[in-house]
């Protein structure tokens, strides 16, 4: 998937674990819906997340002001592929910087590591 489309809801699949990592994944592709975030929210429901696609830079990190609750945080290289995982970031805390991100999942606290999701491993992301 190279382009993304604001308003899609898609799943995220790990292919390397044959696992579900997000059930239902949020596309966040316009400058309003990515400064929006999760900001405003109490939490996630279990298998919810948001995908946020990123610029030009190949580079990317997230920030945690304002927020009410823990995240995972799954960088993507443009392939899809795991580049970093930011495991239960809290509120107030900044994110990796991330050479080679081209997008970011935002996730329930322990989604990754019940998913089994590591470094290196292929990402799908398509309609569910």
């Amino acid at each position: 998937m190279d382009k993304v489309e604001s308003g899609r809801t898609l799943r995220a699949l790990n292919r390397t674990r044959s696992t579900v990592l997000c059930e239902r994944l949020e596309v966040a592709e316009s400058m309003a819906a990515q400064s929006r975030g999760l900001l405003g929210r109490d939490g996630l429901e279990s298998g919810t997340g948001m995908l946020f696609a990123g610029g030009f830079l190949p580079l990317m990190w997230m920030h945690m002001f304002f927020m009410r609750f823990a995240i995972d945080i799954v960088f993507l290289d443009k392939g899809n592929r795991v580049l970093r995982i930011n495991h239960s970031l809290k509120p107030w805390r900044l994110s990796s910087l991330v050479l080679g991100a081209r997008k970011a999942l935002e996730l329930e606290a322990g989604a990754a590591a019940r998913s089994g999701t590591v470094k290196g491993d292929q990402l799908d992301l398509s309609a569910p």
